[in-house]
């Protein structure tokens, strides 16, 4: 594939990606006949472009000039105005004003274009389903929502989502984007304008991210082996990234500026953890990180669907189904404080539907389970902090669009 648009100003872009750029190009697949419709904006081709978009991206309407940006890229003035005329002529930059110089003529300030590009994020839960149309800021310009029954078979929820995403994208972006979207459709390259990079799913685990399969979903053993990726991908037409639902969301939040290493814990129909170690999603060898709800914790407890006994989250859901919020969140915070103790993180946020019924009795809490491990060990500073994550109940909606966003500007590890 090849728009004709990434030239010589790095060397070997057409051969080479950046670093998270390349984690990108091995999860993420075009749909049979639909190579031309994935992620193919330029910036996708290139570490360079990457990080000039990136500036562009946190400057905000304000603008940045080009002699800041090699500054801060460390690229030469001659290939940042190489790169930013491509992104002008793609229409992913735009002229932002002129700002005074300390010396001879004004400079010309850039910015993103944020309707330049759009991704959509879908959150596939037990009982419902969300997506969002997000543009290149990963500011939401759509949603729509639908009850779901993720054990009504494969057939019936790949359908599901294809029906919602279409009759998003096809509503919201217009210029064609979501013709080809129609079943058996060929999809041409996107409008530079409108340009579709793809769809982000996240859905309970566990699952293998890299291959886009799921493995036995805790409750719905019946998906285990099921390749989401490329049947969403074929039935749509666009590139299809699946994910965990809280490595999804994880990646929300560090992409939305959330620094350092923390946890995401979601409890809603089930509970699982995102980690962000060192500013990237850490999800391990065979993408099996975070099965935080599967910890066993009480060896006698009661039975969990994924077949032990006495897991977190066996425990928490019942507590949460008696009603009894102060003991789930005790559970919750053992769990909470087993990551601290293992990985030094330095915070925990929380979110999920069950959180964001009711919030205070779970930070309360976690927060409280965390503060006595602390005093137990007479750690000098406090506490590990405790909050609530966020962004909601389409947290994790937004999260999966950053599946494709976070490549595009060389962040995180989507």
């Amino acid at each position: 594939m090849d728009n004709g648009v990434v030239g010589g100003a790095e060397a070997g872009a057409r051969t080479r990606v950046g670093s998270a750029g390349a984690r990108a190009g091995a999860g993420v697949v075009a749909g049979r006949g639909a190579s031309a419709a994935g992620a193919n904006l330029p910036a996708l081709r290139s570490h360079n472009t990457a990080l000039v978009l990136d500036l562009l991206r946190t400057a905000g309407t304000d603008g940045i000039s080009r002699l800041e940006l090699a500054d801060r890229t460390g690229l030469t003035p001659q290939a940042v105005s190489k790169i930013t005329a491509r992104l002008r002529d793609s229409g992913l930059a735009a002229e932002a004003g002129r700002r005074a110089s300390t010396g001879g003529k004004p400079r010309t300030v850039l910015r993103l274009v944020p309707g330049a590009g759009h991704a959509v994020g879908v959150h596939l839960d037990r009982d419902e389903l969300r997506v969002v149309l997000v543009d290149l800021t990963g500011a939401v310009v759509g949603e729509r929502g639908a009850p779901l029954d993720l054990g009504a078979g494969a057939a019936v929820v790949v359908e599901a989502v294809a029906r919602e995403v279409e009759g998003l994208v096809g509503g919201l972006v217009g210029g064609g984007v979501g013709e080809p979207l129609a079943r058996g459709a060929r999809s041409p390259a996107p409008d530079p304008v409108r340009g579709l990079l793809g769809v982000g799913v996240a859905l309970p685990g566990p699952l293998d991210h890299t291959r886009g399969v799921l493995h036995r979903v805790t409750g719905f053993p019946e998906w285990d082996g099921f390749a989401l990726r490329e049947a969403l991908a074929r039935r749509l037409g666009v590139a299809v990234v699946v994910d965990k639902d809280t490595n999804a969301a994880a990646l929300g939040l560090a992409a939305a500026g959330e620094g350092g290493s923390f946890a995401y814990l979601h409890l809603g129909t089930g509970l699982g953890a995102g980690l962000v170690i060192g500013g990237g999603v850490h999800r391990g060898a065979r993408t099996g990180a975070g099965e935080f709800g599967h910890q066993v914790i009480q060896l006698d407890g009661p039975p969990c669907d994924c077949g032990n006994r006495g897991c977190i989250e066996a425990l928490c859901l019942a507590a949460v189904a008696r009603g009894d919020l102060g003991e789930a969140a005790r559970v919750l915070g053992a769990g909470a404080a087993n990551l601290v103790g293992l990985l030094d993180i330095d915070l925990v946020l929380l979110g999920g539907r069950t959180v964001a019924a009711d919030p205070e009795p779970f930070v309360r809490g976690v927060a409280a389970v965390l503060g006595a491990r602390a005093r137990r060990e007479g750690a000098r500073e406090a506490a590990v902090p405790v909050r609530v994550a966020p962004g909601g109940a389409r947290g994790v909606a937004e999260g999966a669009a950053q599946l494709l966003l976070a490549p595009l500007f060389g962040r995180a590890d989507g």
